[in-house]
């Protein structure tokens, strides 16, 4: 569909390659005034690099870009934003032990004084319904409160075109909408929107046109409300998708857990990270057991007190009916109690480790992948092999190294990695994170899968549509505190978000499902 609004942006014929790949090859769209244009695509499929050329942090090879008709080539991101472009990134870069004007100024080229702005950040806020106190720690902030540090300091260089990174991985469905409601504000007042991201029902009710691209190429345009979200994960794969099923459940013929988490409190020895107070809940063989919650609730402590990195009084956490708060992370996966944290690139793998040896990290008690003391080569390379293929990882081989892969394909090596040892019980924090649809539908039925087999599964996860997909019960951290598991079934949008928010009232007693 041809918009009536002015075009701002035109891309045409952009290219641009890197050793052994072609992030960008021919792309050509527009981006009109006032309109918010989706970018979709499979990770890896030149999302970051194209966006990165429109604000000045690469240059393309070839092709050429146009704002309001006249050349426009950025030679930095000060050029961009000179330009009237601004970008919020998927990672904040925001100081904690600053307060929210302290990290506006060091946005701006020409800040004011700080009571100036600080003036000017309230005006802005609460003009768009995103409320700041700027004189409060970023430290102090949750989530969503950071995303909107991040989006004021782009408001108040008045930017005519706003590119937005997966915006929406860190709020609550209430965040959502109020994010939602001043973007189309922004639209209204004619700033145009360039949105990534890979929620396709939020692309759907947002975005007025998308472009589409597959392995550098555009492959299709579409207006996303005229489409399903199937539709367009189909056009973004170029194959047809298959939902995630579930084997039939069975009765193990065992009563006790096979993971139990008693009063589980912990000091977080994250700086600004949030303490664990008194969690509880058990896990069954075969029941995946999903827990949601705003980023900066208490997932990571969670993961880390799970694993062993912090280890825990007696008696708080039992695995396969082992109590393993002394022991360490290789102890625990040595009874079947594995993990697969968050930060996939420097906790989850090794950056500058090749994926053979990121397949060792791991996999070696496990797997066996020592001989007499010594790394069995020949047998930690046909793990990291037998990984690669089974999760369709995209890499020239396992020689390369981790940090060379796209973020999505890590995740799928990562994730591999974790349910390739035949884990008795496995927790995943943020399994999806950043991974296109046909990667989570394909990490989404490796979990089930280990659940049909009998694991008891941990999923943390801010996605909820991916909770409650795969989950049977489902919980939620917030200020460190764990609402009573309850059975998915039954379970409303809104019910989860005040859950998320912090509605203590919502916390019922579990019951069986």
């Amino acid at each position: 569909m041809t918009s009536a609004k002015p075009v701002l942006l035109s891309v045409e014929g952009i290219t641009k390659a890197y050793p052994g790949v072609v992030a960008n090859a021919d792309v050509s769209f527009q981006i009109h005034q006032g309109e918010v244009h989706a970018l979709l695509g499979e990770n890896g499929a030149g999302k970051s690099t194209l966006v990165k050329m429109i604000y000045g942090l690469v240059k393309p090879d070839q092709g050429r870009m146009t704002w309001r008709g006249a050349a426009y080539a950025p030679s930095e991101p000060r050029a961009a934003r000179a330009a009237g472009v601004a970008m919020v990134f998927q990672h904040f870069s925001l100081f904690e032990a600053l307060n929210v004007a302290e990290n506006v100024a060091l946005g701006m080229e020409n800040p004011p004084a700080l009571g100036a702005l600080a003036a000017k950040i309230t005006q802005v806020s609460e003009a768009y319904g995103l409320p700041l106190d700027p004189t409060r720690m970023v430290g102090d902030l949750s989530a969503g409160e950071r995303q909107r540090v991040e989006i004021i300091r782009c408001l108040l260089q008045d930017p005519k075109l706003l590119i937005m990174d997966e915006p929406t991985s860190v709020l609550t469905p209430q965040e959502v909408d109020i994010l939602f409601k001043t973007l189309r504000q922004l639209a209204a007042e004619g700033t145009a929107i360039l949105y990534i991201s890979h929620k396709l029902e939020e692309i759907r009710a947002l975005c007025d046109e998308a472009t589409i691209l597959r392995r550098g190429r555009v492959v299709g345009t579409c207006t996303p409300r005229e489409r399903t979200a199937r539709e367009m994960a189909e056009m973004m794969v170029g194959a047809v998708l298959t939902p995630p099923e579930r084997g039939a459940k069975k009765d193990w013929g065992d009563n006790h857990p096979a993971l139990e988490i008693t009063n589980l409190s912990v000091e977080s020895p994250i700086p600004f990270g949030t303490a664990l107070k008194a969690v509880s809940f058990t896990v069954q063989r075969g029941e995946v057991l999903g827990i949601a919650g705003v980023a900066g609730n208490g997932q990571d402590e969670l993961l880390l007190a799970l694993s062993g990195e912090i280890r825990t009084a007696e008696g708080m956490v039992k695995a396969t009916g082992v109590s393993v708060g002394p022991l360490g992370p290789n102890d625990r996966r040595r009874i079947g109690f594995v993990m697969a944290p968050e930060d996939r690139l420097g906790h989850a793998a090794a950056p500058d480790m090749s994926l053979v040896e990121n397949a060792f990290l791991t996999g070696a008690v496990r797997k066996g992948l020592t001989r007499h003391g010594f790394i069995d080569w020949a047998a930690t390379r046909d793990f990291a092999d037998r990984i690669i293929k089974a999760y369709d990882v995209r890499t020239p081989g396992s020689h390369v190294a981790a940090r060379a892969l796209s973020g999505g394909n890590l995740q799928k090596f990562v994730i591999g990695r974790e349910l390739s040892q035949s884990p008795d019980v496995i927790v995943i924090n943020q399994p999806t994170w950043g991974v296109d649809a046909a990667a989570a539908a394909a990490i989404r039925q490796a979990i089930l899968d280990r659940a049909t087999e009998g694991a008891a599964v941990v999923v943390i996860s801010q996605d909820l549509d991916e909770l409650l997909e795969i989950s049977d019960s489902f919980a939620v951290l917030n200020a460190g505190r764990l609402t009573a598991p309850r059975p998915v079934k039954g379970l409303t949008i809104d019910q989860i978000g005040l859950m998320m928010g912090g509605a203590h009232g919502m916390e019922t007693a579990h019951v069986p499902a």
